[in-house]
């Protein structure tokens, strides 16, 4: 979400990097859709026409602008092993400008956030430095139902013929003990998008994904 007023500034791929502000924080990340496993993983290798491969257009900015910090987030599948020699590119040339690159897989849930959302983050320091450590892990204290707004407009609750499948495919025994209370799905396929299962307000919301 955008809030007030933002300077922007256009497509990254065709600004001039001397319409760019000078800046001490540059923060940045790239279409996730060539990298996610919920997408096709066409992956983000430089000039391969990717939406991920847009990572390779900050390098002019970084270059031009040469920010002390850098802060960068994606998808975990950044570091997984398909694309984790890619990503060691990205980070060897961080390296070749004078950054040192701290990068760690962080889970919102373990930082008082109630969503299971794991996403690579990484500190990048230009030049003489403290050693930067990640935040350590914090006991979540709140659950999904703590945050959901208690009066939403009847178009977002699951129409009859939905709440009828899940009820079926539980044989009408709701488990409030478990995380995944069952799903829509007309086959009763628990393996399929979370787009057709019912969690538990009780506990984390997942990571929810879209289609790509």
């Amino acid at each position: 979400a955008i809030h007030g007023k933002v300077n922007n500034l256009g497509d990254i791929s065709k600004i001039e990097t001397n319409s760019i502000p000078d800046h001490d924080l540059l923060t940045y990340s790239f279409p996730c859709q060539d990298i996610s496993t919920a997408g096709l993983r066409k992956g983000f290798k430089e000039n391969s026409g990717t939406r991920s491969s847009l990572l390779w257009e900050c390098r002019k900015v970084i270059e031009a602008k040469k920010p002390k910090w850098l802060l960068m987030e994606n998808v975990k599948n950044l570091v997984g092993k398909k694309f984790k020699k890619d990503f060691d590119s990205w980070c060897e040339w961080l390296e070749s400008q004078g950054y040192t690159n701290y990068w760690q897989v962080l889970n919102a849930k373990d930082y008082g956030i109630p969503q299971n959302r794991e996403r690579v983050f990484m500190i990048s320091i230009k030049g003489a430095h403290r050693t930067y450590h990640f935040p350590e892990k914090q006991e979540l204290t709140i659950r999904l139902k703590d945050v959901l707004e208690k009066e939403v407009d009847s178009k977002f609750y699951l129409k009859e013929e939905k709440v009828a499948q899940l009820i079926k495919n539980t044989n009408g025994k709701i488990n409030l003990n478990k995380k995944r209370i069952g799903t829509v799905h007309k086959n009763n396929d628990m393996s399929r998008s979370t787009r057709d299962i019912v969690f538990n307000d009780s506990f984390e919301s997942p990571c929810l994904t879209a289609t790509m």
